[in-house]
């Protein structure tokens, strides 16, 4: 497997890939993983003149995955390598609201023009790859188990905790502009409510983390958020279980762990209907889909499950039973399997 910076990472990203790679070792495959380092999307596209990149991926495999979000370096390095490529999306750059866009677009249309198959996290994401002229034959979605942390809470748990005052709302990601940070602030200022908010996440954009905490101060949610900062996994579950509902209304999600993660502990979710949260969150039933650039939506959804602890008590149960039917690791390795297996198949075919 091949993808940039350390697979110990600890973003959702990167936990699939770390857990699919063990997944297929326990299995009896034999996995090499290729840590490129981090590069800024000019000195990635940059990277596929060197040869000493090439050397690197010159590797006896039977099939190549890649972590998509490497393509900078891959874009045309692909073409001189000597095995098949299946490429991991869990989303594609040009997804996400960027003034380059068009051209993150075309270089990711070349780049899965170069792979043989593609592994995709969510239908969306296969939606989104499909329209970039990959062939849907030759795509899978094997979204990612939530089982983290699998705690073990009941319906009396989640009623009893639904009636608490007041509502405890969780943000839980890296804090950067696509997650909607700041239009969760406006909605919790504008919400007819005492709702809390913990915020749980590393600060990767200081300038955008200062705008934010600038928010907090000139509407008066100084006493209700706090910025917890990255946590121990102990300490998230923790959170998590002391928390009514979850909230992320990012501008885009290829999937979304986070709110299956969530759904664990009985917290219906707060959700963009941008992106493959989707996949997870059914709009009044596990949550409710916001529109990431209306705070007034989100203020509507805390007023909502905040006014009826009841429908909360529902939505919580509901949550947890949509985290209980989600495949496990071993069906989602099993389907990257057998398209692994077919495109290393196929290769041998027309050696």
């Amino acid at each position: 497997m091949t993808l940039y910076g350390s697979l110990d990472e600890r973003s959702g990203g990167f936990r699939y890939d770390r857990r699919l790679v063990e997944e297929l070792r326990a299995g009896g495959d034999a996995v090499e993983v290729v840590e490129l380092p981090w590069r800024s999307y000019p000195c990635g596209l940059l990277d596929n003149g060197s040869r000493r990149l090439r050397d690197r991926l010159d590797v006896d495999v039977d099939v190549m995955v890649q972590d998509e979000l490497a393509h900078p370096s891959l874009v045309r390095t692909n073409r001189h390598l000597p095995y098949p490529i299946v490429s991991i999306v869990h989303h594609l750059r040009a997804s996400e609201r960027r003034r380059l866009a068009p051209l993150y677009r075309a270089v990711e249309r070349r780049y899965l023009d170069t792979v043989d198959a593609v592994v995709c996290t969510s239908t969306v994401t296969r939606d989104v790859v499909t329209g970039l002229g990959v062939d849907g034959d030759a795509t899978v979605v094997a979204p990612p188990a939530g089982d983290r942390f699998d705690p073990a809470i009941g319906a009396t748990t989640i009623h009893e905790r639904a009636h608490e005052d007041p509502l405890r709302i969780v943000f839980v990601g890296n804090v950067t502009p696509r997650k909607g940070l700041d239009s969760l602030m406006t909605g919790l200022a504008a919400a007819d409510t005492d709702a809390e908010l913990t915020v749980v996440g590393r600060a990767l954009d200081e300038d955008y983390v200062a705008g934010v905490r600038r928010t907090v101060a000139e509407r008066g949610l100084t006493d209700r958020v706090r910025f917890a900062g990255e946590l121990s996994d102990a300490d998230l579950a923790a959170t998590l279980q002391a928390s009514h509902v979850l909230a992320v209304p990012s501008h885009y999600e290829g999937f979304g762990i986070v709110y299956l993660e969530g759904m664990s502990f009985g917290l219906p979710a707060i959700a963009s209907r941008a992106g493959g949260a989707t996949d997870i969150v059914t709009d009044g039933e596990t949550g409710l889909l916001v529109d990431p650039d209306v705070p007034t939506s989100i203020a509507r959804a805390i007023e909502t499950l905040a006014g009826d602890r009841d429908r909360l008590a529902e939505m919580g149960q509901a949550a947890r039973h949509r985290y209980e039917r989600h495949p496990d690791w071993g069906e989602t390795t099993a389907r990257v399997r057998q398209l692994l297996e077919s495109v290393a198949a196929t290769a041998e075919v027309t050696k």
